[in-house]
């Protein structure tokens, strides 16, 4: 069971366009731009549609060798110490790939953007850093890029590891944080996939979507007659 795409106005945004924040050469106190080398941080996840972050550019691309898991537990972005939800990690596999965005910063962007990521990705989400070879989808791209990536492993508190697909879409329906529903989390990044690298295949990920779209319309049986369920408020899970 496939869900019909969203309306245009409701389909997923592109990564939000550049900030670019550094001070211009002989501004009244302003610093000369840093000229050190450029920083690539790759997404997978929530990083696809919201970095959060200032960055130079981004571009939409792969890396080999890892496949994208619904294997991380989150208690605070997309879930609770209560009913945790689940959020991608990597796990190494051969042959495999991910893809995903990864984003230029420079200069006064790069502190920036790791304190921000340490944060968010490390002391909030339980994720370490690796480094890997990011291929942008551009044809006239020519060697890959070394990229920064955040992962969560099986050592960190928070890991959930390996379930079925039926039994995550039914923690996802059942997870909110302060960053919004899980649910919000894995359609959002359904559609990024499909309307960003349509020529990618994800099964986990898609197949982990149509168990939650045929979990969905049983959460609204019930025996009550539509008068009844009417006039009787919805009480919620919690």
């Amino acid at each position: 069971m496939k869900r019909d795409p969203l309306p245009l106005e409701e389909r997923p945004e592109p990564p939000p366009a550049p900030l670019l924040s550094a001070a211009a050469p002989g501004e009244a106190g302003g610093a000369e731009p840093e000229l050190s080398q450029p920083v690539w941080i790759f997404g997978y996840g929530s990083l696809v549609w919201r970095p959060g972050f200032e960055f130079t550019s981004r571009k939409v691309g792969f890396i080999r060798g890892y496949s994208r898991r619904f294997w991380q537990g989150d208690t605070f972005h997309r879930g609770s110490e209560r009913m945790p939800g689940r959020v991608v990690t990597l796990l190494e596999e051969r042959g495999a790939c991910t893809w995903g965005v990864a984003y230029e910063v420079r200069g006064e962007q790069i502190a920036a953007s790791l304190e921000y990521l340490n944060m968010r990705e490390g002391v909030l989400g339980g994720y370490d850093t690796k480094l890997v070879k990011f291929h942008p989808q551009e044809k006239d791209a020519e060697e890959p890029i070394l990229a920064l990536v955040y992962i969560a492993t099986p050592q960190n508190p928070s890991y959930l590891g390996p379930a079925s697909e039926e039994d995550i879409a039914a923690q996802i329906i059942v997870s909110s944080g302060c960053a919004g529903h899980n649910i919000e989390y894995l359609l959002r990044l359904a559609d990024f996939m499909r309307y960003f690298c349509p020529q990618a295949e994800d099964k986990h990920l898609f197949s982990i979507e149509e168990a939650l779209i045929s979990i969905l319309p049983c959460l609204y049986c019930t025996e009550e007659s539509p008068e009844e369920t009417a006039s009787v408020p919805l009480k919620s899970k919690g």
